[in-house]
Formats: structure tokens, sequence, C-alpha cells
């Protein structure tokens, strides 16, 4: 089952208020979790990752806080997925030093390498400034995982 970690949910919902608020300034740490019942220890290490990955810039004092790095829309999903939670994988072989007693003779690595490629593509189509329109009103409805995987073959 592909799944979003809690780490990267966080992380989403942090990008997505500080790409809603825009120009109005920087956001803390804490008025973030506060307003999305996130503990705030969790956050403060996501939050720290998104600047290590250069999505988000960090200005301590009174005025301080967190904003994004660059524009949000040109700020992917993939990107603050990774961030968080390193390289997309799908399968045991799919990041650099696995070792697998099956590698060799495997006959669905390679789809499923191409599986992980389309998954990452359509991420990467996603940006924040997708997710800060999305006011949570009636939208279409979601196009399956299947649907998506299918346009990008």
């Amino acid at each position: 089952m592909l799944r979003l970690s809690k780490k990267a949910d966080y992380a989403l919902m942090a990008m997505k208020h500080l790409a809603v608020r825009g120009e109005r300034g920087s956001s803390s740490a804490r008025e973030i979790a506060e307003q999305y019942d996130i503990p705030i220890e969790l956050l403060a290490k996501v939050l720290q990752r998104l600047v290590r990955g250069g999505l988000l810039l960090s200005q301590q004092g009174t005025r301080g806080g967190y904003q994004l790095a660059r524009l949000p829309a040109n700020i992917s999903v993939a990107d603050v997925i990774q961030a968080i939670d390193g390289p997309v994988t799908v399968t045991a072989c799919s990041t650099d030093g696995s070792t697998c007693d099956q590698f060799a003779k495997c006959n669905v690595r390679d789809p499923l390498w191409r599986v992980r490629e389309r998954i990452l593509a359509a991420l990467g189509e996603c940006t924040v400034a997708e997710l800060a329109a999305d006011t949570g009103g009636v939208v279409s409805p979601p196009r399956t995982l299947a649907a998506v995987l299918h346009t990008h073959v």
C-alpha cells in the first residue's frame, strides 16, 4: 500500500498554510502546530527538514518564523515528500545499496521501477500552489491512482 508518512502529511499541511499566507509574512512553528493540532516538537523537526531541503526559509527573532523558499508553483509535492522521507520507493531494491536474494532473477523489478517513475511524475506535477488553491469546497471527483498512472505511460 502506498501511503504518506505522518511527517510528510504535516509537512504538506505546513507548506499549504505558508502558501495560503503568502506575502503576509512568516508563521511560527507554534502558530502552525496550534492551528492544525500537530505536536509542536514533531512539527519543529519537520520544518527544520524542510529548511535543510531548501524548501523553507527560517528567520529567528520576534518577527521570525518560516516562509516558503520558492514560489508555491515551483515546489512540488514530490519535493516535500522527498525532503521529509527520502526517495520514493515501491520495492526494497529501489534504493542504492539494498540487497535482495531475488535481484538477478526477479521478473517484476523493472516494471515496478517504471511504476515508481510514474508515481514520482504524478507527485512532481502537483504543486504546493495547487494545494493552496484547494479551499476544501466541492471539487471534481478524485482521480484514482490507476488513472494517474495511466496518463503517465
